[in-house]
């Protein structure tokens, strides 16, 4: 579902400049939202039923310029996030689905991230003591069941989100947004930014969000074959 999937349509230049249709102060906030985008903090869903807690960490890591989400497909429920708590916002990321665990493991693997799992058990690590300065994925588990067993078989650690009240667990959502709220302020305070786009990788996404952000492009962009 890249590009935020079949809904969002990719379009190729034809004889038009997307930037001759935006506003300077769209063209700004977009160039804005490019330079803070990390690809280097990452989410995975595993197995997820529940389509508004589906919307809803898109939502969050699209806020805090997460770029890619990948999700593990729940066999008995297909990955529809709720379209009015999404408010569109899938349009502008990168969301990944595999059949399988494994898959997702070996693709980020193979770009050197670590992965941890949301998860309370014994050997659990603190969120607070984590680091976010290398390539990092947090996993998320089924709304009832969490993580599954290949999920805890295949990462390199699990994680647990410190409670001070009664309750000692937060529903997936909340879960995900404590998590990546934290990953990116601990980016920020320690990198000093939370961006790390490559100049020819925030060319091309500033590209294709100039595309996506103008409201008649199918009628200006011929789409691409």
């Amino acid at each position: 579902m890249s590009g935020g999937g079949a809904r969002y349509e990719r379009y190729e230049r034809e004889q038009f400049e997307p930037e001759q249709f935006l506003l300077d102060v769209r063209k700004e906030k977009i160039d804005r939202v490019v330079s803070h985008r990390t690809r280097n903090f990452t989410v995975v869903l595993d197995r997820l039923e529940d389509s508004f807690n589906m919307a809803a960490v898109l939502r969050t890591c699209e806020s805090m310029g997460v770029q890619e989400v990948h999700i593990i497909i729940n066999p008995e429920a297909p990955f529809v996030p709720n379209s009015r708590v999404a408010q569109g916002c899938d349009k502008w990321l990168d969301v990944k689905l595999y059949k399988t665990f494994a898959e997702c493991r070996e693709h980020l693997k193979s770009r050197g991230f670590s992965l941890y799992a949301s998860a309370i058990q014994e050997g659990a690590t603190s969120l607070y003591t984590l680091r976010f300065d290398g390539k990092m994925a947090l996993v998320f588990g089924n709304e009832r069941r969490g993580v599954s067993e290949d999920v805890l078989a295949g990462v390199d650690g699990t994680f647990w989100v410190p409670m001070k009240g009664f309750s000692q667990s937060l529903n997936i959502s909340a879960a995900a947004s404590a998590c990546i709220s934290r990953a990116i302020a601990w980016r920020d305070e320690h990198l000093g930014q939370s961006g790390d786009l490559s100049p020819e990788d925030a060319q091309a996404l500033r590209e294709r969000f100039y595309v996506l952000a103008i409201k008649q492009r199918k009628r200006l962009f011929k789409k691409a074959p």
